[in-house]
């Protein structure tokens, strides 16, 4: 092959009690990237569409994913970058995320894939940290792996697919305001209390096995945040009102999807999913700023090459 074309999903992370941890992959919504073999050595960013991002490779997260890619792998050829952005940055839903794993998941398959999925993380958390300052994994890895991963961090952090629960579906909002996950990781506090950390790892470790025993009273009752959305929701108009729209209209839980402003809610079902995008239409219109809703499955695929 001598070029693909990649669609890279958007994803959420943090999942409430799961701050840098956890995340999962959704459906439809997403950024498509053309690869190109070239004979100038290196990457080039030839193009990009729906966003203003830098065309510099070093200034842009996939061309920096990219480039540590072939650190470990050189070749005597190079590859050119086409990016058609389907996900707004600073929209919450995993944008460096999605470009950074679908440039090196596009190179990977033009080099014959000498890389595992798992092990092209590494490479796209390069583009997290370009785009934030923190080479975090829970957006790449569900981008990569779909369906629900978890990070266990580490100097070489462990990556772990969890089950996807056939019924659940996410609704999001998306305020058409832009937070920077710099800004929002500026309002965390370093350190908490003991308690409110016994909390945190009690709701997390419920969680996950909610999702492997597709207990979804469990998983409502877990999908408790009381470590970080205190401090992030101020950053959200109508945070609150939105969340309890939300709940009252059957979703399992409610929070904010990476560092904003995108709000995830979980359901059982698609039916009730539909029924919480309309009490978040319902809930947010008449606070007057625009604003994207959308119904998604758990994509448990990930970053997949399309038919040009």
């Amino acid at each position: 092959m001598e070029s693909v074309k990649v669609f890279a999903p958007a994803t959420v992370a943090n999942v409430s009690c799961g701050f840098d941890v956890l995340g999962f992959c959704l459906d439809k919504v997403g950024d498509e990237i053309i690869v190109r073999k070239s004979t100038q050595p290196g990457v080039r960013i030839t193009k990009i569409e729906g966003q203003k991002l830098p065309l510099a490779t070093k200034e842009n997260v996939a061309g920096v994913a990219a480039e540590a890619l072939l650190e470990k792998h050189p070749c005597d050829f190079g590859f050119e970058i086409e990016i058609y952005k389907g996900i707004k940055a600073g929209s919450g839903i995993g944008s460096s995320a999605a470009s950074s794993a679908g440039a090196v998941f596009g190179i990977n398959a033009l080099l014959g894939e000498p890389f595992t999925r798992n092990q092209l993380i590494e490479f796209a958390m390069k583009g997290e940290e370009l785009a934030s300052g923190t080479a975090h994994a829970d957006n790449v890895s569900p981008a990569l792996l779909g369906g629900f991963t978890l990070v266990r961090c580490g100097q070489k952090p462990d990556v772990i697919s969890l089950p996807s629960p056939q019924e659940l579906y996410a609704t999001i909002i998306h305020p058409k305001i832009e937070l920077r996950t710099a800004d929002a990781r500026s309002v965390l506090k370093r350190t908490i209390s003991l308690e409110k950390g016994i909390q945190q790892w009690g709701n997390l470790a419920a969680l996950v096995s909610a999702l492997f025993m597709d207990d979804y009273d469990l998983m409502s009752r877990s999908l408790v945040d009381v470590v970080i959305e205190p401090e992030r929701s101020a950053l959200i108009p109508h945070f609150k009102e939105m969340k309890e729209a939300a709940i009252a209209a059957g979703a399992l839980g409610s929070g904010i999807s990476g560092s904003g402003p995108s709000i995830f809610n979980l359901s059982k079902g698609q039916a009730t999913a539909e029924k919480v995008r309309q009490a978040l239409i319902d809930s947010f219109s008449p606070v007057g700023i625009e604003f994207d809703t959308f119904v998604s499955p758990i994509n448990k695929k990930g970053v997949q090459l399309i038919t040009p």
